[in-house]
């Protein structure tokens, strides 16, 4: 069984890099690192929420190009995952050196799960040499976890469990909220009728940070999709909002961890209550029945 240590990044195509870079600076206060490429075709802006090199990359292209890295603990550990993918029936692809450069790691194999969602296993993923501050006052202590979509989740759980390692914290219907550590989720899967990145998690430090980000949001008119609100599940006060190319972001405090060997999933219903402690009603399509 394939082990994944953390989620690293996510890079998304955009049509119009300017209007996400912009957003990603003064909306989520993330600090741009670096930029690539040829500002008319194919330039990369890679930006920072934490001590990593750098956790989202907007780049020009398709805006339903969506790629999610996950970091392994070295080289040997990628080429196994690579066979246990391949005789289970998966294709993959070995990246190139240009390629590794451009996702600033040492070494990375791409693959897809059942859906369709491009999947990163990453090897030496270079590590920020600059201490991390936010272009804004948000809080923000790093990207956490993603939202995917799933057109058949009880086959991609299996997936994610049996092939990927991960295990199954609780469920809400058969969207399943799945753990690779002892934090309550890094991936959550989804039902919808495509592949996709559905929601970007960063962790903020306290509900103070949340509703400075709400005042904000409003001031900015960008239209809050979800929140402030409390998850039953994770126990983290949470609030979605939406971002560039139809990608919904959130800003969560107080995810809780899961450390005792014997806890079982639990099975929520797919409910407005199953999301929200608090009352709040999600303005999300895979959120809504």
């Amino acid at each position: 069984m394939i082990h994944l240590h953390d989620i690293r990044y996510v890079r998304l195509g955009t049509a119009d890099l300017t209007g996400a870079t912009r957003y990603a600076e003064k909306i989520l206060g993330l600090r741009e690192g670096a930029r690539r490429g040829n500002p008319k075709t194919s330039e990369q802006v890679y930006f920072r929420s934490d001590d990593r090199d750098h956790t989202l990359v907007y780049f020009n292209g398709d805006p339903h190009d969506h790629t999610t890295g996950f970091e392994v603990i070295d080289e040997k550990v990628m080429e196994a995952a690579a066979s246990e993918l391949e005789n289970a029936g998966h294709s993959v692809h070995r990246g190139t050196a240009d390629e590794c450069d451009e996702r600033r790691v040492r070494a990375f194999i791409n693959f897809r799960d059942p859906t369709g969602n491009s999947i990163d296993l990453v090897a030496g993923p270079h590590h920020g040499g600059e201490r991390f501050f936010p272009t804004r006052d948000s809080g923000n202590q790093g990207f956490s976890h993603v939202g995917m979509r799933t057109t058949d989740a009880v086959r991609d759980e299996l997936f994610w469990t049996e092939i990927l390692g991960a295990r199954v914290s609780d469920r809400i219907g058969q969207a399943p909220l799945l753990r690779i550590d002892e934090v309550h989720h890094k991936i959550a899967l989804f039902p919808s009728s495509h592949a996709g990145v559905q929601h970007i998690n960063h962790q903020v430090k306290s509900i103070d940070d949340i509703m400075r980000s709400w005042y904000l949001l409003q001031s900015e008119g960008i239209k809050v999709v979800f929140g402030p609100g409390r998850h039953p599940t994770s126990g983290a006060m949470f609030l979605y909002f939406e971002g560039p190319d139809g990608v919904v972001y959130e800003y969560s405090s107080g995810v809780c961890s899961i450390t005792d060997p014997g806890y079982q999933p639990r099975q929520f219903p797919f409910e407005p209550s199953s999301f929200c402690m608090w009352g709040s009603r999600p303005d999300i399509p895979e959120f809504r029945k």
